[in-house]
């Protein structure tokens, strides 16, 4: 997500973690690494090295290893040593008790597993539950393993060694990290869970050093996914095949490496691995099983990439149930040594992995910096009435939770807090005030939006600069008060001057809040402005900011409206975004165009329109936050409703016509990193309805005699091979398939992500005979055009290339290629 990313590029965040002693485990005949071979130290500290045998812990005077079918050994800690290499010895010892039964292996256990898993995840065991957890997020290292050295930097003058300066950069890190952390978050949340209503997270208390008010975006981010028995287990918002799938047998080889007691009770320890050499989108780890029942009592995943992500999950057994419950959850994230790009947060940052020219480079001191979220739960309760409000929002923050006091806090820490992390919330607090970075993170939404805020008012970006065939250059400045001036009414408006037509349009207005829990407002605007013909609009989409808006560049038939509009917005049905609205508009077509319904004629006219608009997300997960509601994971199919009712002799209106709009979208992500999305889009006219409102289907070609002519820019879900005012429809009904293929590098700065497009649409024009001065044709036998996007093949530019085929093919073969530039600009 864009807001987290931008958090840790503020607080820049060099990721990794090292603990006072490390080391190593193989085995003594090839030298190989023996995965998660288990480690007890001298305090009593059980913990497992990763899937290349690699440790880290505290130990201080000695340490065991331990590997089923090896001796164990044991080592004792030299002063001064950090690094140990432990080669373990084979053993002749049978293991009888990982004998499940007569010739059995770890396949069969995963069976097991999976049979049983109605009985042991507690959401398909439980009719209710209800619990509290805990959750404290830091980023920080561990001073011990920081040298702390002062260095000397030196240069050469004339061939001649010459000192320059001294380097304090790892001594003054040691010296913050000793006193403090680099990052700090706290929650306190009550999980309610039936299974008529689902699962839903009520936020008790949420507090983020050096802001007064928590970055809600970052609450939504799924870290690591709740249940470990889903079909996809989701770490650091990416979904990776789970080793409990349905399907999980075709991904991944187990094996049963120990036995070990949790809660006195005898449980496997399974090591399971990607069969494919390929680990995309694919986990490591260990599942503890228990012995009897089946239930997993412990599990730990793991993904090795440019960062190393380790995410376990541990369960209290519970005798009354005979069921494992969910008690703790740890994310580690640290600095890896892969060269690959890793997508996180929504984004892809690039982080430095190791070099290829410096693989022994000596490690500085943010080397050390790891990333450690930990959450504790506590006061169970099952199967008991439980009745949840509000069901629609997974998670829900009232006001109260974000200015808790101390005391609230110390009721519900599990260790009390040390000085070094109550010293991180004091020096946050002020380098965060100091540097006005809330301010800085508030205005990297804003722009993310499409508005820079300038004292009380936020510039819209949008209205700057704008080219279109019919305006020219469009210049103009547009914006909207904001909280400064008041939290519950707001105006907006703006104003453009076309450098070619050589028309001023403007637009005011104003909204009084109604509702803040359902983000309801009520508003008023009058508009003298132009608008594409026959272009088809929903009022509940999200107006995208872009740098440039590619598909407007070449349009040159408009008309002119002079409007004014009374509306009402709000999600209040849940999961939803309802518009109403009611529009006086005055119409004056661009272009030559007489309408003629029933014996009348018109060549420009007046309009009183009502719409009512419907953007249903019934799949996504949405946030109530005090300052309105969040779609914080979205999720397909999403569907859009629009209906437009004209009427005549109404404050002049001259025509009564209905429209009916619809919108289907689909998405579907793939754990190979591909992706296939859809759009279904229809809409009907009946009546009435003068041109300026029928459908054109979004054409997007010039008309002119070559390819090169015709090279433009690609839009987004337009028809790049047909041309402008080529086709008018009454009905319409038109579907694209869009299927992405993972992104591979085939130079350092230029990387390809092809995508295969296809689009079809359908139409007709009842009573023809009424539209005078255009002509046109229409879409009775269909229209077909499919085609390649490369986009983004370097510094955000990319290509893309279509043909037109079917019915509507051109005699010209050259005519039916459209080849388009695009081009895509990520701020963050």
């Amino acid at each position: 997500m864009k807001i987290l990313t931008l958090l840790l590029l503020l607080i820049s965040l060099p990721i990794q973690a090292q603990f006072t002693v490390t080391g190593n485990v193989r085995e003594s005949a090839h030298n190989n690494p023996l995965p998660f071979a288990t480690i007890t130290t001298d305090k009593g500290k059980t913990l497992v090295a990763d899937i290349d045998g690699k440790f880290s812990t505290t130990a201080t005077q000695w340490f065991t290893i331990n590997y089923i079918g090896y001796q164990q050994q044991k080592v004792t800690v030299i002063p001064g040593k950090k690094n140990y290499s432990i080669v373990l010895q084979p053993s002749s010892e049978e293991l009888d008790e990982l004998v499940l039964e007569r010739n059995n292996n770890a396949n069969t256990l995963i069976r097991k597993i999976l049979y049983k898993k109605p009985e042991n995840d507690p959401r398909q065991r439980l009719g209710s539950f209800v619990y509290k957890s805990y959750n404290r997020l830091v980023v920080t290292a561990n001073p011990d393993s920081i040298t702390g050295r002062l260095d000397s930097i030196y240069g050469y003058e004339n061939a001649v060694k010459v000192f320059e300066k001294i380097d304090s950069t790892d001594f003054k890190f040691k010296k913050l990290i000793e006193q403090q952390h680099i990052y700090q978050t706290e929650k306190v949340s009550e999980f309610k869970f039936n299974k008529k209503q689902g699962l839903k997270e009520n936020v008790l208390a949420t507090r983020m050093a050096g802001f007064k008010q928590p970055l809600y975006e970052v609450i939504g981010l799924t870290l690591q996914s709740y249940s470990v028995y889903a079909n996809t287990i989701e770490l650091v918002e990416t979904n990776y095949a789970g080793p409990l799938s349905s399907n999980a047998l075709k991904n991944y080889h187990y094996k049963i490496l120990d036995t070990v007691a949790i809660d006195n009770r005898s449980v496997y320890v399974v090591f399971f691995t990607p069969k494919r050499k390929r680990k995309s989108r694919k986990l490591e780890g260990l599942l503890y099983v228990d012995k009897e029942n089946y239930g997993i009592a412990k599990a730990v995943f793991r993904v090795s990439n440019v960062l190393d992500i380790t995410s376990t999950h541990i369960f209290k057994y519970d005798e009354g149930l005979n069921l494992w419950f969910p008690s703790e959850k740890k994310l580690k994230i640290v600095k890896g040594d892969n060269k690959e790009d890793i997508k996180i947060l929504g984004e892809t940052i690039t982080f430095d992995g190791s070099n290829k020219d410096n693989d022994k480079r000596e490690k500085d001191a943010s080397d050390y910096v790891y990333l450690l979220s930990e959450s504790v739960n506590f006061e169970y309760e099952y199967n008991i009435p439980v009745k949840i409000k509000n069901q629609s929002v997974g998670i829900e923050i009232k006001e109260e939770a974000i200015n808790r006091p101390e005391a609230y806090w110390n009721s519900y820490r599990i260790d009390t807090m040390d000085n070094r992390s109550m010293k991180t919330y004091i020096a946050l607090d002020s380098i965060v005030a100091k540097e006005k970075l809330e301010k800085k993170i508030i205005l990297g939404k804003k722009i993310i939006n499409g508005y820079l805020p300038v004292g009380s008012v936020d510039i819209d970006l949008r209205e700057i600069v704008k080219y279109n065939d019919y305006e020219g250059f469009r210049l103009g400045i547009g914006g909207v008060t904001n909280d400064k001036i008041s939290e519950y009414f707001r105006l907006d408006g703006y104003g453009a001057y076309g450098t070619k037509d050589g028309v001023f349009k403007y637009s005011g207005g104003g909204s009084v809040r109604l509702d803040n829990y359902s983000s309801s407002w009520l508003g008023v605007s009058y508009t003298d402005d132009i608008l594409e013909i026959a272009s088809t609009s929903f009022v509940t989409d999200n107006k995208v900011f872009k740098i440039y808006d590619p598909r407007p560049i070449n349009i040159s038939t408009f008309y002119e409206h002079i409007t004014w509009r009374t509306y009402v917005k709000s999600k209040l049905i849940p999961k939803s975004d309802t518009h109403f609205e009611m529009n006086h508009d005055r119409i004056y077509p661009k272009f030559n165009y007489t309408f003629l319904p029933n014996g009348s004629s018109y060549q420009r006219f007046d309009l009183v329109t009502a719409l009512a608009a419907v953007q249903w997300s019934p799949f996504s997960d949405f946030m109530q936050t005090p300052q309105g509601r969040i779609e914080v994971n979205k999720r397909y199919p999403k569907f859009t409703f629009q209906y437009t009712q004209s009427v005549s002799d109404i404050l002049g209106s001259d025509l009564t016509f209905g429209k009916f709009d619809f919108k289907m979208e689909a998405e579907k992500r793939y754990l190979s990193g591909q992706k296939t999305s859809g759009l279904i889009q229809t809409g009907i006219a009946l009546g009435n309805t003068p041109l300026t409102h029928l459908y054109n289907t979004s054409p997007n070609n010039l008309n002119k005699d070559t390819i090169l002519q015709r090279i433009t820019f690609a839009g987004k879900n337009s028809f790049e091979t047909m041309y402008f005012n080529e086709f008018f429809s009454s009905r319409y009904a038109m579907a694209q398939l869009k299927h992405g293929f993972s992104r591979f590098a085939i130079f350092n700065a230029v990387k390809l992500a092809p995508v295969l497009v296809t689009r079809v649409a359908w139409g007709n024009m009842e009573n023809p005979e009424r539209h005078e001065g255009i002509e046109y044709d229409t879409l009775e036998k269909g229209y077909y055009e499919s085609g390649l996007e490369l986009n983004e093949i370097f510094k955000g530019f990319g290509f893309s290339a279509f043909y037109r085929y079917g019915p509507y093919h051109l005699s010209g073969f050259d005519k039916n290629i459209s080849v388009k530039i695009s081009f895509m600009l990520s701020l963050f």
